[in-house]
């Protein structure tokens, strides 16, 4: 039962927690360094973001430059709410972009750009709890990367380029 209070609580909280002036903020996307990493402006500064629960391919994978180029298109040059969820071990800024009603993180992952990345995707966050049902949408409609009969996880895919 004391998960149940937690969750409830979770659900009520995390939607404030967007409205928090700490924890998010608004800025302009300056460049696409690819699917799931962006630099946008905030204070004359550039803050180099990196899309919270997602992966999209790398840029020298199969479908990389499309989920770059499907950033790119959705947010280049506009003016975006970010909410930060954390810092990876890079020192960059882990959040979630947000263009006007449309969550960025969320819609790479329906037009089949990305996977969730539930390493790291805290699936109690009401913002990511539906993204793995968008992910087997994508899938069964074979979009994006699932169009490839064996598109390999970008997380396999770096693993293997360090091994070799």
């Amino acid at each position: 039962m004391p998960n149940r209070k937690i969750f409830s609580l979770l659900v009520l909280v995390i939607p404030l927690l967007w409205l928090s002036p700490a924890l998010a903020w608004t800025g302009k996307v300056v460049s696409v360094s690819d699917g799931d990493t962006l630099k946008v402006l905030r204070n004359n500064q550039q803050v180099k973001i990196r899309l919270y629960g997602i992966d999209c391919p790398e840029r020298k994978q199969a479908f990389g430059k499309k989920a770059k180029q499907f950033t790119s298109d959705m947010v280049a040059g506009r003016i975006v709410d970010v909410k930060e969820v954390t810092q990876d071990r890079y020192g960059r800024m882990v959040g979630i972009v947000k263009l006007e009603d449309e969550i960025l993180n969320e819609e790479l992952v329906r037009a089949g750009y990305a996977w969730v990345y539930k390493k790291y995707c805290d699936l109690t966050l009401s913002i990511c709890a539906s993204w793995p049902s968008l992910e087997t949408q994508a899938r069964e409609a074979k979009i994006g990367l699932w169009s490839d009969s064996k598109p390999i996880p970008p997380w396999d895919w770096r693993r293997n380029k360090r091994r070799n």
